[in-house]
């Protein structure tokens, strides 16, 4: 049975039980007490209570049981790019993005001893966002499912020889000492985060707000289907500030793209970009309208 590591389940049970008391104040995310997804928590509703889950799914369930209000989910780092398997949570999972944060990230080198270490425990976002510092140390990277998570892990094993990559408030929370701070291979490292929740936001809630729109869509397997889907934003005067594509399936026929863009339904050159979008595409599906937390460009 997957379960945190030992030093973390006091406080994991602790949450637990008053955001089961408060369920609608609960933010749900994945990772021990003491990961970023904890800190971009506490940072977009310090009122919230914060409620850890071992993984994603697991932290989307929670909102649609009923057992947290929202979710907090990182989706991208400046430095690592997309999370892994973000693309198919999110549509999977039925809910809305109804916010994003934007959090610069910080990861350092804590251990229950002084080194040298053989190998260094995170979440492999953290990993290669570290990846030039533990290569010339000669420190092996070692997957783990989050970074705090893996603070807890070394504190349970007591090896001298292995560290963990993790936010700073980790060490503190389960007794290791910062051997290193600010490993990242880049100052400017920053995760962009996304809540989501069961009911999306309406057009009238964000008719007064700098918008953002993010979806997905299927391009029909024709020859210009990118050009044609892309020229609906173009011809309508609507900015896109991201695009991705992922394969579905294993025909590597049907080609998904994920797309973030300036505005929201109900904005007349969003409404007339997004209906000729879906005549261009095999399908449209719309994860959710949210005020944006940062300019783009």
């Amino acid at each position: 049975m997957r379960n945190f590591a030992k030093p973390a389940l006091a406080m994991v049970d602790s949450m637990r039980q008053a955001a089961a008391a408060h369920p609608e104040r609960a933010i749900a995310f994945g990772g021990a007490p003491g990961s970023n997804s904890h800190q971009a928590a506490m940072q977009f509703a310090p009122e919230a209570l914060p409620l850890p889950f071992l993984g994603f799914q697991d932290a989307l369930d929670a909102v649609k049981t009923g057992a947290a209000g929202c979710a907090m989910i990182p989706i991208e780092n400046s430095q690592h790019g997309r999370v892994a398997d973000i693309h198919f949570l999110l549509p999977e999972s039925g809910l809305s993005i109804v916010a994003e944060h934007f959090m610069p990230i910080t990861h350092a080198l804590m251990a229950t001893g002084e080194g040298p270490f053989e190998a260094a425990y995170s979440h492999p976002q953290a990993l290669g966002q570290s990846r030039i510092y533990l290569r010339e140390r000669g420190i092996v990277p070692m997957s783990h499912a989050d970074t705090a998570g893996a603070a807890a892990y070394v504190a349970e094993e007591q090896d001298p020889t292995i560290a963990a990559l993790a936010p700073p408030m980790a060490a503190e929370l389960y007794g290791l000492k910062i051997v290193e701070s600010a490993v990242e291979d880049a100052q400017d490292n920053t995760t962009r985060f996304v809540v989501l929740a069961k009911d999306a936001r309406s057009a009238d809630e964000l008719a007064d707000e700098e918008a953002m729109t993010t979806f997905i869509f299927e391009v029909k397997n024709v020859p210009a289907a990118l050009y044609k889907a892309l020229g609906c934003f173009a011809t309508n005067g609507v900015n896109m500030t991201k695009l991705e594509s992922y394969q579905k399936g294993a025909s590597f026929a049907a080609t998904m793209f994920y797309c973030d863009i300036e505005g929201a339904p109900g904005n007349p050159r969003v409404d007339t970009a997004l209906e000729e979008l879906s005549f261009q595409c095999n399908s449209v599906r719309l994860l959710g309208s949210y005020q944006r937390a940062r300019k783009r460009g």
